[in-house]
């Protein structure tokens, strides 16, 4: 069980895992979890986090099949530039290896933005805080849980 997993299954919400044999070769690893599962890439999305006017860290939730705009971003966290975090900082606060960042149970919650394109399914997936490991859930249920906000982040 991942921080991510138990955030659900206390949480009482419908979800499921779904897991494959993560490639240390693929560098894509959205794209990657979209074809070993065999989901649609627009319901798929990845976990990016960003820095908001050089000091706010902040998490975009984008369809893998995505950019992110960070105009956009910028603007949906009420700041003027962003830029993507460094590595390292990522892991630290939250917890969790690049590639299995998960909008759950961080370890220091960050503000989180969900790409408006989430609401059109009744279930999406995310990383459940490991490479190869994905949970299903519904959009409405991840903006409770990671006290995020639906906004348009893709360009």
């Amino acid at each position: 069980m991942t921080p991510a997993i138990n955030i659900a299954k206390k949480a009482g919400i419908a979800y499921q895992i779904h897991s494959y044999t993560h490639d240390p070769q693929c560098e894509s690893y959205g794209t990657e979890a979209s074809e070993k599962l065999g989901i649609p890439a627009e319901r798929v999305f990845k976990t990016l986090v960003v820095l908001i006017d050089s000091k706010m860290m902040a998490v975009a939730v984008i369809p893998v099949s995505s950019m992110l705009s960070m105009k956009q971003i910028a603007k949906a966290a009420g700041g003027k530039k962003a830029e993507m975090a460094v590595g390292a900082d990522v892991e630290r606060s939250t917890g969790y290896i690049l590639g299995g960042v998960s909008p759950l149970g961080q370890k220091k919650r960050l503000k989180t933005f969900i790409d408006a394109s989430a609401e059109n399914f009744a279930s999406i997936y995310v990383s459940a805080g490991r490479r190869g490991l994905e949970i299903e859930l519904n959009p409405n249920d991840l903006r409770t849980l990671s006290n995020g906000i639906f906004a348009s982040l893709c360009g």
